[in-house]
């Protein structure tokens, strides 16, 4: 791969596995230091030393998106010791599900907090960076979620449709600047979070997982969960050279399940 992002410095939130791994590893095989940000610090580190042991730049910082307290200090960390950020990518989240009715408050909050408040947070340390430079690239990680909506799963949803509302409002606001910011929206993929929601089913079901996993996989057109290094590669694309007019963009990586 060509060395395309050479001396630009990276954030990935929640890259210590699945899809933000997959993220990490191929920012780093462009050329990017990266940053891993995670509340795990057995994954972070894990995949930092993956990725320098493959030749790349990475390092680990200790990041809980959902205390705006602890982003301002990983930050200020980061800043200190790497320098200004030109790329971020927020993809913490988490997802839980339940009817409306037992949706409580906590599970609303929780699921506001990582998945949307956590992105403006750490916009919100990175954007003046990039105004000032002139140069910047963030890109959110949504869902299909955030495009049309699920049962059963109304919090989450109105979570990621809040990412992809900020990313387009924020897009335009930034139109000028040399930064863009962009989305992009999996369907179901072959990570962790899939693997609860496969548990889920069989748990309240009785059905196998085999069936459990087959029912997700009609969501998708193609009839297969999305690999995260599909997402990855989307992910990239927006980060290198010739991308500048591609902004405000919430691109499903779902096999054609959503259209826009």
């Amino acid at each position: 791969m060509d060395i395309q992002l050479s001396g630009k410095r990276a954030v990935v939130t929640g890259g210590g596995s699945g899809i933000g791994a997959a993220i990490a590893k191929i920012l780093a095989e462009a050329g990017a230091h990266v940053l891993i940000g995670d509340i795990s610090e057995e994954s972070g580190e894990g995949c930092a030393a993956e990725i320098r042991a493959r030749g790349g730049e990475a390092s680990f910082i200790h990041l809980n998106v959902a205390d705006p307290v602890k982003v301002s200090a990983a930050f200020a960390a980061a800043r200190a010791s790497y320098g200004e950020i030109q790329i971020l990518i927020n993809n913490a989240g988490a997802a839980k599900s339940a009817p409306f009715v037992r949706t409580d408050l906590d599970m609303w909050q929780q699921m506001m907090a990582i998945n949307l408040t956590g992105v403006y947070l750490c916009c919100r340390e990175t954007l003046p960076a990039m105004l000032e430079a002139g140069y910047g690239r963030i890109v959110n990680t949504a869902s299909t979620a955030g495009l049309v909506g699920y049962a059963y799963t109304s919090a989450y949803c109105a979570s990621k449709h809040g990412v992809v509302g900020l990313t387009r409002s924020l897009a335009l606001e930034t139109a000028r600047t040399g930064v863009t910011v962009n989305a992009v929206c999996p369907g179901y993929a072959e990570t962790e979070m899939t693997k609860r929601t496969v548990e889920n089913i069989v748990k309240k079901t009785g059905r196998s997982e085999e069936d459990a996993r087959a029912e997700i996989a009609k969501h998708n057109p193609q009839g297969r969960l999305i690999m995260p290094q599909e997402v990855a590669n989307a992910v990239l694309w927006l980060c290198l050279p010739g991308t500048e007019s591609m902004t405000g963009q919430c691109i499903a990586v779902a096999g054609g399940e959503v259209m826009n």
